[in-house]
């Protein structure tokens, strides 16, 4: 996976809690949107829950912006369902839960680990045209920030709408941002 690149398309079933129904996604499904595509190791487990409680809890805010959640384990749809309908935590989800139990996409994106057959803690986010704005990889033993995860998606969605200015680090909507030149160099 390269940062600008273009994604091939990929199908994979879901557990869609909206619908209580299991269904096809595409990537081709999200063309138009920011696809965030929330990687973690397993259904049943301690962290992922934390994380996807956490992102459950911000899915309005990530809609908002324009963009689509859709986690993915390397579980089957039936368990997403089974989890999503016994853990008080998974039952807040409203986005899409991919099954990826071949683990192709896992491999796709470099985070399948194969002595264990799961993903490692990945987030994915593709822009509109489907190219890689920015991802981030962690240990499975590190939960991740679903707020901060809201602040980077925040800066892209600004920088693609606003060529040419960039976000300092830790920006927030409303702040400052910076236009490059050699006005700057040694200034900041």
């Amino acid at each position: 996976m390269q940062v600008d690149k273009k994604f091939p398309n990929f199908s994979l079933e879901t557990y869609n809690p909206q619908k209580e129904a299991v269904e096809k996604i595409s990537l081709k499904d999200f063309e138009g949107r920011w696809l965030i595509l929330f990687f973690y190791p397993a259904d049943f487990t301690f962290v992922c829950q934390t994380e996807l409680e956490k992102m459950a809890d911000n899915y309005a805010k990530f809609q908002k912006l324009g963009a689509e959640v859709v986690s993915v384990s390397t579980d089957t749809a039936f368990a997403h369902c089974a989890w999503h309908n016994s853990s008080p935590a998974i039952k807040k989800i409203n986005f899409p839960m991919a099954a990826d139990p071949t683990g192709a996409l896992c491999k796709e994106f470099g985070i399948y680990i194969d002595s264990v057959c799961l993903a490692l803690r990945g987030t994915f986010v593709l822009n509109p045209q489907s190219e890689l704005s920015f991802f981030e990889v962690n240990n499975n033993d590190i939960g991740r920030n679903a707020e901060e995860l809201l602040r980077k998606l925040e800066a892209a969605v600004f920088v693609k709408e606003n060529a040419g200015l960039v976000c300092p680090a830790s920006w927030h909507p409303g702040q400052k941002t910076l236009k490059p030149g050699v006005d700057l160099i040694g200034k900041i």
